[in-house]
């Protein structure tokens, strides 16, 4: 099984990363270009892959973090679920946002994913929300190493950021809808309680 693929961006489409290494190119299908915001090719990347293996086919899917990786793996146990519907539900939810919406109930948001029905998005809420740890998603401080080789990015989620997710909820923001204005406050590490309360308050939608 290959882990990881780490090389030259060759090429990005919209859904397929081409990574050469020691001379082989790999074909990788990716959640969207989009989740590889700020690739481009020529940089040197590091891509966590899952291998996928058919009476007649072999294929590399790939995500830019270990936490995308672990979220695929989990949503091809559901039943139904297979890579291709995994892949297009991490290209509308971030791996913290699917988790979010899986705890939350929020079958909406999983089936905004292109051919992901209701019933589909329901099922992945039923057979996976015991396996989310929401705990540790509001108040634990993750790190790990981006896409692009060397680089170590941090997301401050501690007390103040769960101050304000359970603000914005007890103003009557989803749960999911709270945890995603809360993550898109620009250096909230910096600021006061009040103030990011104020910042968040101006992308939630009620």
């Amino acid at each position: 099984m290959i882990s990881y693929v780490k090389g030259e961006l060759v090429s990005l489409s919209e859904d397929l990363a081409i990574v050469e290494n020691n001379g082989i190119g790999y074909n990788i299908h990716i959640p969207s270009a989009a989740s590889f915001g700020g690739l481009e090719p020529g940089m040197t990347v590091k891509i966590y892959t899952y291998m996928n293996v058919r009476e007649d086919d072999i294929s590399l899917f790939g995500f830019v973090s270990e936490d995308d990786l672990a979220c695929f793996k989990m949503l091809i146990t559901v039943s139904g679920i297979g890579p291709k519907n995994a892949l297009s539900i991490l290209s509308v939810l971030s791996a913290s946002d699917l988790k979010v919406a899986i705890i939350s109930g929020d079958a909406k948001a999983i089936s905004s994913a292109p051919g992901v029905g209701k019933k589909s998005a329901e099922r992945v809420i039923l057979e996976l929300k015991d396996k989310i740890d929401m705990e540790g998603l509001l108040t634990g401080v993750t790190a790990g190493e981006s896409a692009i080789t060397g680089k170590v990015g941090t997301v401050d989620a501690g007390g103040t950021f769960t101050e304000v997710v359970e603000a914005l909820v007890s103003m009557g923001a989803s749960d999911s809808e709270a945890y995603k204005a809360a993550r898109g406050v620009e250096g909230a590490e910096n600021l006061s309680v009040d103030a990011f309360l104020k910042a968040a308050l101006k992308i939630v939608r009620f």
